[in-house]
């Protein structure tokens, strides 16, 4: 009985101990946990772009969002080229590029037009299939006139919140705006090129951005001027892509683009026109007779109804009787099912050139979007294998291409200036103009481009205080990414050369 009094005695003397440790361990203050520094890996390379060899660094990496405390909140993941034989940079401009969606990284202008590299995949609207493909040298790149910082925002590549930042704290027009502003401030303040030119390029929802960016750096606290913006198929008013009951916009926006798709499928007359031309007639018609009778609503007599349906058939290639049935209002979704239904095809929303083949024959819309998937896994392995052995990023975490989280979570209106339904941020590019004279636009469009429509752009820029004298409006025989067809990748970037030169 002695021995096993003891044992119990010894037992319960460690356990109060191990007790105590515990409990003194509990009451200390916690260490703060370190935050590991941001990552960043340059390399340096030669190139040859615009017949000009040259060298240059790149600088991939993180840049840190800081709270009004301090604190990090985001890791901005960007990557940079900066020509290195130029004595003097602050006169060398610097272009900020970045994608849409929103949710997208800034792989397509990355890897399509402005990087030293790009990913070559079919021009003619085929699928790019799998793997290898090409990634080769790209001599139309800029970078021969220009430094280009390609920055991909919160939940896109590899940026993400940190520390006390919530990915919801950036995913909003105004909240995504403040944060590129920032960083932009911060590459500016890091590379010593205050006095350098300043341009924006963005495409799809990035002209969105590029115009609440144009608010923020140059009508907020940042007091950033801006020379140009490079608007590559533009949309600024979501009022005129919004099918919605009782918004006629879009219908009006949409068909010259169903025209040109007509055009290009074979499906409308083309003698004695090109397909300028036939797109003019077409923008008269639509701001004229197609508004109007749209305007009439059930005012239109049987007779105007029957003649607008008839030459809607013929300027689209969709039946009469199908424009008909659908009270002269055809969706995007509709008439890219519709067009080669009897053909066994779908046709693109990015680009309309693409063909597609549904399980379903008879349904409203594709199955998926055919130009999406032919091009994206492209993309994806050129810019993953770019990263890797080119630029020598060592990130073990996913490269978001397209996440669709900040889309899921975006909030449009922000403080609440945007009125209605639709965000609409064009008032800012007007304003903009007029508070800064040396600010000029470019505005890129595909003809057969579903997602954002040239006539929608047309229309955008027309209005809301915008001075159209400064603002170049260039065409392409292609869609949302122009670039994936050769021929207009060499033009836009001629075009884009010529806007810097101005």
């Amino acid at each position: 009985m002695k021995y096993i009094y003891l044992a119990m005695k010894t037992i319960l003397t460690v356990c109060l101990l191990t007790y105590t440790g515990l409990a003194a361990q509990e009451q200390k203050p916690a260490k703060q946990m370190k935050v590991a520094a941001p990552l960043s890996f340059e390399t340096e390379h030669t190139g040859t772009f615009n017949g000009t060899k040259l060298r240059y660094t790149a600088s991939a990496g993180e840049t840190y969002l800081k709270n009004k405390k301090g604190e990090n909140t985001a890791a901005i993941f960007s990557v940079s080229y900066i020509r290195n034989d130029i004595k003097d940079n602050s006169t060398r401009p610097v272009f900020f590029i970045f994608n849409g969606g929103p949710g997208s990284s800034s792989v397509w202008l990355h890897m399509g037009v402005y990087g030293p590299k790009r990913v070559a995949i079919p021009s003619d609207a085929k699928d790019d299939g799998a793997a290898p493909y090409r990634l080769i040298d790209n001599p139309f790149s800029i970078l021969d006139t220009v430094d280009m910082v390609f920055i991909d925002p919160v939940g896109t590549g590899y940026s993400r919140a940190i520390g006390k930042g919530d990915g919801k704290d950036f995913w909003g027009v105004e909240k995504d705006a403040k944060s590129v502003a920032e960083f932009i401030r911060l590459w500016l303040v890091k590379n010593n090129r205050w006095n350098s030119p300043k341009y924006l390029s963005g495409e799809s929802y990035g002209t969105t951005r590029a115009a609440a960016l144009l608010n923020e750096l140059q009508g907020g606290w940042t007091d950033i001027a801006i020379n140009g913006v490079v608007m590559i198929s533009s949309i600024l008013d979501f009022q005129t892509a919004r099918y919605q009951p009782g918004n006629d916009t879009p219908y009006i926006s949409y068909l010259p683009t169903m025209a040109a798709a007509g055009w290009y499928h074979g499906k409308v007359d083309k003698k004695g026109r090109t397909l300028e031309s036939f797109l003019d007639e077409v923008r008269s018609f639509t701001l004229g007779d197609y508004a109007s009778a749209l305007l009439q609503g059930n005012r239109l007599s049987a007779e105007s109804f029957d003649d607008i349906a008839e030459r809607l058939s013929a300027y689209t290639g969709a039946s009469k009787q199908y424009f008909i049935n659908a009270n002269l209002r055809v969706s995007n979704m509709r008439f890219m099912k519709e067009l080669l239904r009897n053909e066994g095809f779908s046709i693109g929303r990015l680009d309309a050139r693409y063909k597609g083949v549904d399980y379903d024959g008879i349904g409203e819309r594709f199955d998926n979007d055919p130009s999406g998937y032919g091009i994206d896994s492209a993309y994806t392995a050129a810019l993953n294998h770019y990263m890797i052995n080119d630029l020598k990023v060592s990130i073990e975490r996913k490269y978001e291409i397209l996440s669709g989280t900040p889309g899921r979570h975006w909030t449009a209106r922000g403080n609440g200036s945007y009125s209605g339904s639709y965000v609409n941020v064009a008032p800012h590019v007007g304003k903009a103009l007029r508070e800064n004279k040396h600010l000029k636009i470019m505005v890129a469009n595909g003809y057969y481009d579903f997602a954002t429509p040239f006539f929608a752009s047309e229309n955008t820029y027309n209005a809301n205080g915008i001075d159209t004298k400064r603002v170049d409006f260039t065409y392409y025989p292609a869609g949302h990414m122009m670039y994936v067809h050769e021929p207009s990748l060499d033009q836009l970037v001629k075009d884009i050369r010529s806007f810097i030169s101005k």
